[in-house]
C-alpha cells in the first residue's frame, strides 16, 4: 500500500501521508488544505476504491518543531505562513513552508529527503559563489548558527532561505510578451561569464544528452507499447546529423532547468531564478533549447513569436554561443524533450505523453521555417 504521496495540486507540494485502517479506508495527514485530499485520492483510485479521511488543514509538522528549527538559523518565528505559496517543482522537497518571524522578514523552509543532501549542498555552495560574484536574481541559502547549509533536527535534514515575492505567471499570455525574451537572455549571458572556474565542481562530470536519449528510447521500446509510434521517426532524425556530431558542441555550465515556470516573477523583471537540481557541465546550448521548448509546447505560435526571436536575437549578439551549436540547436530541443517524456512516463500520464510525441513531430515537421524565422 502506498505510505507516503507529495502532493501536486498547488506549488505548496505537501508531504502526504496515509494510516491505512483496512485496504480501503484511510487517514491523511500532512496536507495543508482540502485539495491535498482530493489529489490523493484521484492517485489512490487508480488501482482500487479508496475512501479518505481527512482534516480539512493538518499541518505536517507542529509549530513548536518549526519554531526550534528555526532558531539553528537564529530566527525567531513569529507565524507559519501557511497562505503564502511557494514557487517551484514540490517534488524536489519533503515538505516546505514559509515562515515570518518577529520583524516580518520571510523565510522558506524545506524539509530534504536524506539521498539529496550531497546534491543541496552543492547547490547551496554553487549560489553562494555565484552570489559573491554578483551575479543578480541568485537567492543563496542562509547559513546556519553552527556554519552549515543543511540542518539537522532529529532524524530530518533542513534548509531555509530568504523569501522572494512575485507574481503569478499566466500561463496563457505570457510566452508572447517580447519583453520576456531580453531579460531571459540577459541572465543567460551574465550566468556564463560568473560561472568560469567553479572550484568545486568536476568539469569531467558532463551530462550526455546522447547517451540519455539512447537509454530511453531503449527503455520505451522494451516496455511501453502504446508510446513506440513515433520513436523510431524521432531517432531516425537525430541520427542522420546530431548523434554523429553531438561531440564537437562545447560545454558549459548550465542552469540545467531554466524556462520560465523556474523564475519568480514581477510584473516587468525577473526577481529570482530557482530550482537549481540540474545544475552542471552540459552542452552550451543545453539552456537556451530547454527554454525554447519549453515555451512552444504551450503554444506551438510562440516558437516564431517575438519572445523567443528576440531572446535569441540577444543571445547571437553576445556570440557566447558556437556556430555548430546553433548548426544543431532546433536538433537539441526535440532531444531534450525526451527528459520531459521521460517525466510523463513516470507519472503515467497518457495525455501529456502523446501530447510530448506530437511536440516532436511537430518541431522535425517545421525545421526548416523556424531557422528562418531564428534567422540561423
Amino acid at each position: 500500500m502506498m505510505n507516503n504521496l507529495i502532493c501536486q495540486e498547488c506549488p505548496n507540494g505537501c508531504s502526504l501521508v496515509f494510516e491505512w485502517k483496512d485496504d480501503t479506508h484511510a487517514l491523511i495527514a500532512g496536507n495543508q488544505c482540502s485539495r491535498g485530499v482530493g489529489y490523493a485520492g484521484r492517485i489512490l483510485r487508480r488501482e482500487k476504491n479508496v475512501t479518505l479521511l481527512a482534516k480539512e488543514k493538518t499541518p505536517a509538522v507542529s509549530e513548536a518543531t518549526l519554531k526550534s528549527i528555526a532558531l539553528s538559523w537564529g530566527i525567531q518565528l513569529s507565524r507559519v505562513r501557511y497562505d503564502i505559496s511557494v514557487q517551484g517543482s514540490p517534488e524536489r522537497t519533503v515538505f516546505r513552508v514559509v515562515l515570518e518571524d518577529n520583524v516580518k522578514n520571510l523565510f522558506v523552509l524545506e524539509q530534504l529527503l536524506i539521498k539529496s543532501l550531497t546534491v543541496k549542498r552543492n547547490i547551496a555552495k554553487v549560489l553562494e559563489l555565484l552570489s559573491q560574484r554578483q551575479l543578480a536574481c541568485i537567492r543563496p541559502y542562509l547559513v546556519s548558527v553552527k556554519g552549515d547549509f543543511v540542518v539537522k533536527h532529529k532524524s530530518s535534514f533542513w534548509q531555509m532561505a530568504p523569501f522572494v515575492p512575485g507574481v503569478e505567471l499566466d500561463r496563457r499570455t505570457y510566452m508572447h510578451d517580447k519583453w520576456r525574451g531580453p531579460v531571459l537572455a540577459g541572465f543567460l549571458i551574465e550566468l556564463r561569464e560568473k560561472s568560469k572556474e567553479i572550484p568545486f565542481l568536476d568539469m569531467k562530470k558532463i551530462f550526455s544528452l546522447k547517451d540519455y536519449v539512447y537509454r530511453l528510447a531503449g527503455h520505451v521500446k522494451m516496455y511501453h507499447d502504446a508510446d513506440k509510434g513515433e520513436i523510431p521517426f524521432v531517432m531516425d532524425f537525430l541520427e542522420k546529423e546530431f548523434m554523429p556530431s553531438y561531440a564537437k558542441l562545447p560545454v558549459s555550465f548550465c542552469h540545467g532547468d531554466y524556462h520560465p515556470m523556474n523564475i519568480i516573477w514581477s510584473k516587468d523583471k525577473m526577481n529570482t531564478v530557482i530550482d537549481w537540481e540540474f545544475l552542471g557541465y552540459k552542452s552550451e546550448i543545453y539552456d537556451l533549447a530547454n527554454l525554447v521548448g519549453c515555451i512552444g509546447v504551450e503554444d506551438p505560435l510562440a516558437l516564431s513569436g517575438e519572445l523567443v526571436q528576440s531572446f535569441i536575437a540577444k543571445i547571437k549578439k553576445a556570440q557566447m554561443i558556437s556556430d555548430v551549436s546553433w548548426t544543431y540547436f532546433l536538433e537539441f530541443i526535440v532531444a531534450l524533450r525526451f527528459a520531459w517524456l521521460s517525466e510523463w512516463m513516470r507519472r503515467r500520464d497518457q495525455e501529456m505523453i502523446a501530447l510530448e510525441m506530437d511536440y516532436m513531430r511537430l518541431l522535425i515537421d517545421r525545421k526548416t521555417l523556424l531557422r528562418e524565422h531564428w534567422d540561423l
